[in-house]
């Protein structure tokens, strides 16, 4: 299991397969880097590196929750360049990749090489956030997860009509796991949900149009869910007059997040390699 030590002393989990392009793949709030697992096999000419955020997937757990966010999570995946030795990487950001994706090229634009955004902008739409809130921090009352891939065909299945229950088992697997008592667990740090209510509650939330700007000199493709309830049609046409060399793709029945291995946005991170290779 390959891991660095932060320079806060805390162990760090990523992947660093194949060779080629170093392409650094950045996860969801909850999620953790079994997210790129549909995108890999389509990225094979790359080295593709994927890192757990502090208190996701296999990466240790903070004691101060308040070290989840951005602008930490952003720093340890500069320091996990520095430990594989990296001056710039190509960043694919989902979600909350993205918004770190932004925050590096305000801070460190030298480091992106390129970037892809996967449902995701400087507006993020408020039901969005209501139904993120909704489930941060709780574990799912499912015996198993074969129960929980019911469940996620359930509940996302009107924003993302075909997806076999078989993916939906898959998903289910990424994102909880099975405790040895029986039920389900999360595979994140519940405290994440404390995090973003005590940040929710600072004040006058971040100019991230100004964040966004920062990517103006950087190549980037911008995917949305057609379907999604956080990245709007609107806010993705304001994203291309403030970046008019912007590769954008829409994936037709799909929400809040594609998977990556939909023909459109493969076509689009594809032609972004292609554009700076």
């Amino acid at each position: 299991m390959a891991t660095f030590t932060t320079s806060d002393g805390l162990e760090i989990y990523y992947t660093d397969t194949g060779k080629g392009r170093p392409v650094l793949c950045l996860a969801g709030l909850t999620r953790n880097s079994d997210d790129f697992t549909f995108l890999a096999p389509h990225l094979g000419d790359n080295r593709l590196i994927c890192m757990d955020y502090r208190g996701r997937g296999k990466s240790g757990y903070d004691p101060d929750f308040t070290n989840y966010n951005i602008l930490r999570e952003g720093q340890d995946a500069l320091e996990l360049l520095d430990h594989l030795g990296l001056d710039q990487v190509t960043l694919i950001g989902t979600s909350r990749g993205g918004l770190i994706a932004m925050a590096l090229a305000y801070g460190h634009p030298a480091r992106l090489r390129a970037v892809v955004l996967n449902d995701i902008g400087p507006d993020v739409d408020a039901k969005g956030l209501e139904r993120i809130m909704d489930y941060v921090g709780k574990e799912p009352n499912l015996p198993d997860l074969d129960s929980a891939a019911l469940a996620l065909a359930h509940v996302h299945g009107p924003d993302f009509p075909g997806v076999s229950i078989e993916r939906w088992r898959q998903q289910a697997g990424f994102m909880f796991q099975e405790k040895p008592g029986g039920g389900l667990g999360l595979r994140y740090d519940a405290k994440l949900r404390d995090a973003l209510t005590g940040q929710a509650g600072t004040g006058e939330a971040a100019d991230l149009w100004l964040l966004f700007d920062a990517l103006k000199d950087i190549p980037l493709a911008v995917i949305k869910g057609a379907n999604s309830d956080l990245l709007s049609a609107a806010t993705l046409a304001r994203m291309q007059e403030h970046h008019p060399g912007l590769i954008a793709a829409v994936v037709p029945d799909r929400g809040h997040v594609p998977f990556l291995d939909e023909d459109p946005a493969l076509a689009a991170i594809h032609s972004l390699l292609e554009q700076t290779a």
